[in-house]
């Protein structure tokens, strides 16, 4: 890592500064909302977009409150569903390279539809390849 992206990361991992930085509640309800948008309109995506249930409410709700602790914020996932462990929790679904990557390009334009800074951009994105490398579970 750069030292640049090590000052960054150093910055954005203090408290709740990546919570606050993509508007609370609110904006990340908005990022997993145009995430699911962006999923459903993507040829890419269609493989990981039949992996879910036809009616998207609770898969959205479900990232909005993951990303809210992964983002320093309130673990409202844990409140309403218990402790998460992803790979088990995808472990049913065949997840690939191919699907992790349609997955993160899916992610990759909704945090572009965001009003936060580039950098802020790039480094959640850096980020949100983590959880995607840990739900792959096959070549």
């Amino acid at each position: 890592m750069s030292n640049k992206l090590e000052e960054l990361h150093e910055h954005y991992r203090e408290g709740d500064t990546q919570f606050e930085l993509a508007g609370g509640i609110e904006g990340i309800t908005k990022l997993a909302n145009d995430f699911y948008d962006v999923m459903g309109k993507r040829q890419e995506s269609r493989k990981i977009l039949h992996m879910h249930p036809t009616d998207l409410t609770e898969s959205r709700e479900k990232l909005a409150r993951f990303l809210c602790g992964y983002m320093n914020g309130p673990e409202l996932y844990e409140e309403k569903y218990g402790p998460l462990a992803l790979g088990p929790a995808h472990s049913h679904l065949a997840i690939g390279n191919t699907e992790k990557e349609a997955w993160l390009l899916c992610m990759k334009d909704a945090l572009s539809m965001q009003p936060y800074s580039q950098e802020f951009k790039d480094f959640m994105y850096m980020r949100l390849c983590v959880p995607a490398g840990r739900i792959q579970n096959r070549p």
